[in-house]
């Protein structure tokens, strides 16, 4: 071994230097159709206004370390109960983070409880902050099995149980009474957190139940809704619950500029609204499409992609790699998603190229 060797085996953990980097492959001249982005930019008018404040931001400061006027604006238009508040985070991956490093214990292995597949940044997070992670699989159709969640929730006691509604990356909305059960099988032994990226598309929340249930968190993030560069998630608690998770929150972990855009575009979310219901729009004609092609399974999705089977999966995603598309295959995360494809919904002249190509792989 050399020096270099050496030394990453001597001070690195075993786990992560077995463990991967999370790639994100280079899309430059590529139809990006992998990562669920809104496809439209703020009306040019909008984008002058931003461009000015933008340039005014004071960029030789740190930030204000409370954010309470972005907070404030979150509280006051997305729907946070009164007496509730938000703390925020580079994208919701950090507000994972925190909440894992908030509830890992130096006694002994805390777990991190979620259905399978999930998000896989709840595992890999669970993993950093040194938790074990347990995953209950899902029913053949997507759904909660409410029986084996109840029965890991016994046995294991976690202290953070992730349900992303919609569900990524199989887009469906769990039944809101078997996540409930959840909820109130956790009770004061466990953290209930709602993943909610994707509210914006499937229009239903868990936010108005936060004062029923002392153990609901309700996590989201600025990223779908059409602000993925700026990477903004937030999440909203009883105010005793967040002042812990606030213990171990970096400080000034929202930038300057990041703020000045998501104060800007929260004042004008009727016009990122009007983008999601045009997408909503797009993901039922989108879905009526791949529906009609023969060998395609296509399953119910809230949020802004489809999750559909194609009798090869392989073979689909490298005849639309090829003709400049890129998608997701999810054959490999988790035996459910065999043979599986999650694409974006995105314009109309996007999703006819992408129904193009994927006709002529199923053709090939």
């Amino acid at each position: 071994m050399t020096s270099i060797d050496n030394l990453i085996a001597n001070t690195i953990r075993e786990d992560v230097r077995a463990g991967h980097i999370y790639n994100v492959p280079d899309s430059s001249g590529y139809i990006k159709l992998d990562a669920m982005e809104n496809p439209y930019q703020l009306p040019d008018p909008l984008r002058a206004e931003l461009a000015q404040r933008l340039a005014d931001a004071v960029l030789n400061r740190y930030p204000l370390a409370s954010y309470s006027t972005l907070k404030d604006k979150i509280r006051t238009t997305l729907g946070v109960p009164a007496g509730y508040d938000v703390i925020l985070g580079n994208g919701s991956d950090e507000i994972i983070s925190i909440l894992c490093t908030a509830c890992s214990r130096q006694d002994k292995r805390a777990i991190v409880l979620a259905p399978s597949p999930a998000f896989v940044m709840f595992q890999r997070s669970a993993q950093f902050a040194g938790m074990d992670y347990v995953g209950v699989p899902l029913k053949a159709d997507f759904s909660l099995d409410r029986p084996a969640m109840l029965a890991a929730i016994a046995e294991h006691k976690p202290a953070l149980v992730f349900l992303a509604y919609p569900n990524n990356p199989t887009g469906n909305l769990y039944d809101e009474a078997d996540m409930v059960a959840i909820i109130e099988a956790l009770g004061e032994t466990g953290i209930a957190v709602v993943d909610e990226a994707y509210q914006p598309f499937a229009r239903t929340s868990f936010m108005d139940k936060l004062p029923r249930y002392p153990n609901l968190v309700v996590m989201r993030t600025l990223s779908k809704l059409g602000l993925a560069g700026i990477r903004l998630g937030y999440l909203a608690a009883a105010p005793a619950l967040l002042q812990q998770f606030d213990k171990v929150r970096p400080p000034y972990n929202v930038n300057v500029l990041t703020q000045v855009a998501a104060e800007f575009a929260l004042d004008h979310l009727d016009v990122l609204d009007e983008q999601a219901a045009r997408l909503n729009e797009a993901r039922t004609e989108l879905a009526a499409a791949l529906a009609a092609l023969p060998g395609v399974t296509v399953f119910p999705s809230s949020a802004n992609f489809i999750t559909f089977r194609v009798p090869d999966a392989e073979r689909s995603c490298a005849k639309l790699f090829a003709d400049r598309v890129l998608t997701k295959n999810l054959s490999k995360m988790h035996e459910l998603l065999a043979n599986c494809i999650r694409v974006t919904v995105s314009t109309p002249e996007e999703n006819s190229v992408f129904l193009n190509a994927l006709k002529a792989s199923l053709q090939a």
